[in-house]
């Protein structure tokens, strides 16, 4: 019997990797569990599965104590499972006004990396979010992967849209004129209610280029809200923030689609906790994201949530 058992669970274990890897981007975005938990789960159902494998075939033969304890360990490592992903989940719901956002940014990180987990929270409480990124940032990586990256970054947020333009990474100030344009042309396509941007505090000259740029084509606009860039100087001043502990691990999955971006150290999940944790204390919540206002009446009323 108990081989029978050991062999049973060795299937259930094989059933809860393949579906574990095949839904892995779902969970990844849904789940609020560190990327460390999951490896954790995951090496630990396969060590289950091995074992199990090894006591039908070695010690059941003759009823051995060993295969009794690892079916008893299998089945309730079994039942951490649907309990795991109930209560983890990351709540959705819906606003009474579906509104749609419109967040630009230099280079294919960006946005992830600034503001992520705000994108993040619109997209959940059922709000429409497009990006657009002015540059493939090649002088700082590959062009070409950094696009399909950005891509990326999109999908594990929900994005409804991104659109990465090919404007000289580094030299945006010299191209203001097409910046506008295309962010002209953006608001004509999407009428958003809301605008993200890079803040005028910034030490990257492609930051400030795009904000001024986007204060320019947006001139007529009543909400824009500038995010905080990991090169944001001391004079970021938000006084806006958005509670968004729910959500940082969907921003810190965005983010690591960035692999061509992976040795900066301001790409790691640490950094990003740190900034958030900051954030939220100024926000008296655990986690936050911070916005400097150029003009703000908020989502219909509501605020952003």
């Amino acid at each position: 019997m108990l081989s029978e058992a050991n062999y049973l669970l060795c299937g259930a274990h094989a059933m809860l990797l393949t579906c574990a890897f095949l839904a892995w981007p779902w969970m990844a975005r849904r789940l609020r569990l560190p990327r460390s938990t999951w490896v954790l789960l995951l090496t630990l159902t396969g060590v289950a599965a091995a074992a199990n494998i090894a006591c039908a075939l070695l010690l059941n033969r003759q009823g051995h104590w060993l295969g009794a304890v690892v079916v008893g360990l299998s089945c309730l490592a079994v039942g951490v499972w649907p309990g795991l992903v109930l209560r983890r989940m990351i709540p959705t719901g819906a606003v009474s006004a579906e509104r749609r956002v419109l967040a630009v940014g230099a280079h294919p990180d960006d946005l992830e990396l600034a503001c992520g987990a705000t994108l993040a929270k619109l997209v959940d409480t059922g709000h429409e979010v497009h990006g657009l990124v002015m540059s493939h940032g090649q002088r700082g990586g590959h062009g070409e992967v950094r696009g399909t990256e950005a891509r990326r970054g999109a999908d594990a947020i929900g994005m409804r849209s991104i659109e990465v333009l090919d404007l000289p990474d580094t030299q945006l100030a010299e191209t203001g004129d097409a910046m506008v344009r295309a962010i002209e042309d953006a608001v004509r396509r999407y009428n958003p209610d809301m605008i993200l941007t890079h803040s005028a505090n910034d030490h990257h000259q492609d930051h400030s280029a795009v904000h001024l740029a986007t204060l320019r084509a947006a001139r007529r606009h009543s909400s824009i809200l500038c995010y905080e860039s990991p090169s944001a100087t001391r004079n970021f001043d938000p006084s806006v923030f958005v509670d968004v502990t729910d959500h940082l691990p969907s921003k810190l999955h965005a983010v690591r689609q960035h692999r061509d971006q992976a040795g900066k150290p301001y790409m790691t999940g640490d950094r990003l906790t740190s900034v958030a944790a900051f954030r939220g204390a100024q926000a008296r919540r655990p986690l936050a994201e911070g916005f400097e206002v150029v003009r703000f009446v908020g989502l219909d009323g509501e605020e952003i949530r």
